[in-house]
């Protein structure tokens, strides 16, 4: 299948020279992707491709800033940082990796998918909102001087309490799983005003294993117990050191603690607009360190912690890990309403392990961090829809393999012919009966596990 991006009228946002640039960038990916697949031209052409895009995309956030100052608008400082960010976190980090692999196909196939992604987000999220004045979910996070040094506090913590070599990957992480992971919440509250900070820190199992766990002479490759209850503890005074650094929180005591689901995790990221929501990659893998703060807690998520509990509720917590564990095939979700992937998660929840994004930017970094063995993915997003997500898996050969099953509300002929032309291992209207959708997964998975049996 050629990649390429697919320009709709939708995403302009009525300005004319920004448009025109948006559909140049488009078309600047789109001819690196025509380098790429012609081998024998993939070396300096794509070198010099790259370059025009990285100096273009420079230029256009210039030009962008400027209009957006020219009309007075009013979230011009987080499109700064988000164009900040992307200018000088991401793509330098792309470009060294580029320059020391003397631009392999691999490191060229990465740029171009990180590239496109962002771009199709950017666009299709934060440029409309220049003119359509819808908020973005981003639109709470601190103020860029308290963020930096939160970043910084954060980094040197993992440093010199677990010898992490850590680098930040996203100021705006979406709640995206990524392998097994720890999900650790603690409330601070003062009784002053009823202000709370709410931190939740997902730590990827292997981190804990090679960090406390070798610390404390653990040999085995998976978590028990015992190292949760240590993890918990150290995760508690990570979180005070970070929170010691900064004066405006001194009046503050720890109110709760709990040990997070996946499913309870996500539940207060659909429900909540973060202040802080960092994505660090270190040595030993993904860490993810969040603030909800402050806020009125409506109502507690989990069973909280305590010294009368804490070994009860920690080994139930350890039990259901271990029954998730290698067992149940994982489902990503990829459905930008609410009611639906609500109502297929609770439908496959008992045998399946499932996550669920509402955007098809969330389902690329999903993906990426966590590889399910079944996409259920909405065709038809506002934003960056299926058909984008299906082609950028493909590009990748990492994720060429991952099964795909588009959800869609259309039966008519031509809308079918269209969802079927992408090659993906089937279709199903999303308002089937429960029973219907139930049987249909159930086939998948039960056809996928004889062909592996022919096979073996």
């Amino acid at each position: 299948m050629d990649k390429q991006l697919v320009w709709k009228d939708e995403f302009n946002i009525g300005v004319e020279a920004i448009d025109k640039e948006h559909q140049r960038l488009f078309s600047i990916i789109n001819r690196l992707f025509t380098l790429r697949k012609e081998e024998q031209k993939s070396g300096k052409a794509c070198e010099e491709g790259i370059r025009f895009f990285y100096e273009h995309a420079i230029r256009h956030f210039t030009d962008e800033e400027n209009y957006m100052e020219l009309i007075g608008y009013k979230n011009l400082k987080m499109h700064k940082r988000i164009h900040k960010d992307f200018r000088d976190r991401t793509l330098p980090v792309l470009e060294g990796e580029l320059k020391r692999t003397n631009y392999s196909p691999e490191a060229v196939d990465h740029f171009l998918a990180v590239c496109a992604g962002w771009l199709i987000g950017h666009t299709t999220t934060e440029d409309l909102a220049i003119v359509s004045g819808d908020k973005n979910r981003w639109e709470e996070l601190l103020p860029v001087q308290e963020l930096e040094s939160m970043k910084t506090v954060i980094t040197d913590c993992l440093k010199h309490m677990f010898d992490l070599k850590a680098r930040v990957i996203s100021e705006t992480y979406d709640g995206e799983k990524f392998g097994n992971g720890i999900y650790y919440r603690v409330v601070y509250g003062r009784e002053q005003d009823r202000k709370k900070w709410e931190i939740i820190m997902v730590f990827e199992e292997k981190i804990l294993i090679n960090t406390i766990g070798k610390l404390m002479g653990v040999r085995s490759e998976k978590l028990d117990v015992m190292l949760i209850n240590a993890v918990r503890y150290s995760a508690s005074q990570f979180v005070w050191h970070v929170m010691s650094h900064f004066p405006s929180v001194e009046t503050y005591e720890m109110e709760e603690e709990n040990l997070l689901t996946y499913e309870e995790f996500r539940q207060i990221f659909d429900k909540e607009k973060p202040q802080v929501s960092l994505l660090f990659g270190t040595d030993q893998g993904y860490f993810s360190y969040c603030i909800i703060a402050p806020h009125l807690l409506e109502t507690g998520i989990g069973t909280p912690l305590a010294v009368q509990n804490e070994m009860a509720e920690t080994r139930k917590y350890f039990n259901i890990r271990k029954q998730k564990e290698n067992t149940k095939p994982k489902i990503l979700l990829v459905d930008d309403s609410m009611t639906i992937r609500e109502g297929i998660r609770r439908l496959l929840i008992g045998d399946y392990e499932v996550s669920a994004v509402q955007s098809g930017v969330s389902a690329i970094r999903a993906i990426t961090l966590d590889k399910p063995d079944l996409v259920l993915l909405d065709y038809d997003m506002p934003v960056c829809d299926g058909r984008h997500v299906l082609e950028m898996l493909r590009s990748e050969k990492e994720f060429a393999d991952v099964s795909v099953i588009f959800l869609t509300s259309r039966d008519d002929p031509e809308s079918v012919k269209k969802v079927l032309s992408l090659k993906p291992e089937g279709y199903m209207m999303k308002y089937l009966k429960p029973t219907e959708i139930r049987k249909r997964v159930d086939n998948f998975f039960r056809q996928k596990k004889a062909e592996q049996a022919g096979r073996s």
